[in-house]
Formats: C-alpha cells, sequence, structure tokens
C-alpha cells in the first residue's frame, strides 16, 4: 500500500520532470529564435549602416548638424551590431569567449542604449533651436556644427558613465551551459544601478524628447507654410521606434532587477528573449527608415549603385578587352608558328 510519503515523492518527480521539459523546450527555443533574429540583425545591420555612413560622409560631406548626430548614431550601431556574431553563437550553444570580451561586449551594448537615447535628445534639441527658435536665436551653420560635435563627445563620455557597472561587473558564469551575464555584488546595488539607469538614461530623456517635440510639432501647425513638417519625419521615425523596440526589453530588465521571483514564471522569460531580440534588432532598423523615409538618402543610394554599376561594366569591358587582345595575340603567334611549320614542306 503506497503511503503518503510515496504520493509526496511521486508528486516532486512529476513536477520536476515537467519542469525539466518546460527548460528544456525553453532553451531549445531560445537558441532558434535569437541564433536567427540576431544572425540576421547582423548581416542586413552592418551593410546598412555602412551604407549610411557613406552616403552622410561622403555625398551629405556632413553639412548639417542633424548629419553630424545621424553619424553618431550609425557608427555606435554599427560597433554594436559587430558583437552579435557572439550573441549568436552563445544562444545556439553556449558562451566560451570568456570574462574580457564577455566584458566588453555586454558594455557596448549599454553604451549604445544610452548614446542613442541621449544623442535623439540632442537631435530633439537642434530641431527645436532650428523650427520654434529659428527667428529669436540665429546661430551659423559652422557654430552649430561645433556645438554639435561638443554636444557628441560629451554624450558618448555620458553615456560610457552609465555602461561602467556593465563593463565592470559583467562575467562568464557557469550555469547549466556558460553565459556571459552581468554579476553584481550584491542585490540592492543590482536594483540601484537598473533603477539609476533607465530613469536617468532613458525616462528623463524620453521625457524631454515628449516635451520639445509637442512644442515643435505645435508650432509646425500655426505656421502657414508647413513645409518644415518634412525636416522631421525621418527624425520623429527614428525617435518613434527607437522607443517601441527599447522600452519593452528595459522595462522587462528592470522589473527582473526589482522582484527576482518574476524569473520563476515561464511567460516572463520568453517575453524576455523576444523583447530582448526586438532591442538589437533596432539597430539595423535606421537604415530602413532612411530609405522609405529620406528622399537624399534614396538619391544618393541610387547614385552609389549606378557608380558600382558603371564600375563594373567598364571593369567587364576592360576584361573583355583583355581577353581579345590575349585570343588575338594566341591566334597570330599561332599563324607565324603554322607559317614557321610550313616553310619546310
Amino acid at each position: 500500500m503506497a503511503t503518503e510519503e510515496d504520493y509526496d515523492y511521486a508528486y516532486s518527480n512529476a513536477t520536476y520532470n515537467e519542469d525539466n521539459y518546460r527548460y528544456m523546450k525553453f532553451l531549445e527555443f531560445m537558441g532558434t529564435f535569437l541564433t536567427c533574429m540576431y544572425s540576421t540583425a547582423c548581416i542586413f545591420g552592418v551593410l546598412g549602416n555602412a551604407l549610411v555612413l557613406i552616403i552622410l560622409i561622403f555625398y551629405e560631406k556632413m553639412k548639417a548638424l542633424s548629419d553630424v548626430f545621424l553619424v553618431s548614431l550609425a557608427v555606435a550601431d554599427f560597433c554594436f551590431l559587430c558583437t552579435l556574431p557572439f550573441w549568436a553563437y552563445s544562444a545556439a550553444k553556449e558562451w566560451i569567449f570568456h570574462t574580457l570580451p564577455c566584458k566588453i561586449i555586454r558594455g557596448l551594448y549599454t553604451l549604445n542604449l544610452y548614446g542613442s537615447m541621449l544623442t535623439l535628445t540632442c537631435i530633439t534639441i537642434d530641431r527645436y533651436f532650428a523650427i520654434v527658435l529659428a527667428t529669436k536665436a540665429y546661430i551659423s551653420q559652422a557654430k552649430r556644427k561645433v556645438w554639435g560635435v561638443a554636444a557628441c563627445i560629451l554624450v558618448w563620455v555620458i553615456s560610457l558613465g552609465f555602461a561602467l557597472p556593465q563593463f565592470i561587473f559583467s562575467k562568464e558564469i557557469q550555469n547549466d551551459k556558460k553565459v556571459c551575464s552581468v554579476n553584481y555584488p550584491s542585490y540592492h546595488m543590482e536594483v540601484f544601478t537598473e533603477v539609476t539607469q533607465m530613469v536617468l538614461g532613458f525616462f528623463c530623456p524620453m521625457f524631454i524628447m515628449l516635451i520639445f517635440y509637442s512644442i515643435i510639432v505645435n508650432t509646425l501647425f500655426r505656421a502657414r507654410g508647413f513645409h518644415k513638417h518634412k525636416s522631421l519625419r525621418i527624425i520623429l521615425a527614428i525617435v518613434v521606434t527607437f522607443i517601441i523596440t527599447q522600452s519593452p526589453y528595459n522595462l522587462l530588465k528592470l522589473s527582473r532587477a526589482i522582484d527576482k521571483n518574476v524569473i520563476l514564471d515561464h511567460a516572463f522569460e520568453y517575453a524576455l528573449i523576444v523583447t530582448e531580440a526586438i532591442a538589437y534588432f533596432h539597430s539595423c532598423l535606421n537604415p530602413v527608415l532612411y530609405f522609405f523615409i529620406g528622399v537624399k538618402f534614396r538619391k544618393h543610394l541610387m547614385k552609389i549603385l549606378k557608380n558600382t554599376r558603371h564600375a563594373k561594366h567598364k571593369l567587364f569591358a576592360k576584361q573583355w578587352q583583355t581577353t581579345e587582345d590575349d585570343s588575338s595575340k594566341t591566334c597570330t603567334d599561332t599563324h607565324h608558328v603554322e607559317e614557321t611549320s610550313m616553310d619546310p614542306l
């Protein structure tokens, strides 16, 4: 006859098997989903941001202050995208790159996040001066570019300060498999760091952008000529896309830091993985926005494609000419050989 202890053992064993099965399915989903997302984002993002840098630096010559900020964004995204192959391999297998690369790669994501957010805030303030205070505070384009470069440097210094905890406390950890994770010295420090980063580096800039864009849009609606809205379409699209893609993941991270019990919820873990992939995928979206919204970007891109086709055509023509010359020379040599060999006959 089965005792109460036997029933308790059977129940706990069944629960363990069920949890183990769910965990294995979760690892399988994470490996497949994240590997596909990271690989796709890396391939298209590196290509797209490289085109953005070529167009802004060599075609636009960074004439406008907004171009300086957009170059800053593209460089940040490009550097971050180069780390995605490491994450893709880690998701598919495990982290094999040791602690130092873990620190660098974890830190680069945080640096990219807050650097992008603060850069977008600078762009918003620049648009405010250019549109709302255009008649009240005239500043020459040269001075604006100097201030813009100084602002970019300050933005990345501040962002580096925000990212220091990730650079310092990230390390390789052995769980069921090796992972790259942030390991804070204490729970209180983790909560303080996560909350400070999110409030000062994410929510405050977002609040500032919402206020300034409200004033800008209100000014444009009251203006007679509404042609200035074209200059805002790309910037607004970039800001909205950034907030939509980054907010869910960072809010879930903040929830996990405040309440550790949420990691026991399987739905939360799936949500964290999906939102993380979306947040990482953001870095390849800006070039897409430039293409569909930016007229000048499309024009320069068409020019690059045209020049590439022209260069390929010239190279093909040159190779064809070289082949013809070689063939002609070969035929001539052969003819001379035949004549020489036929003379004795």
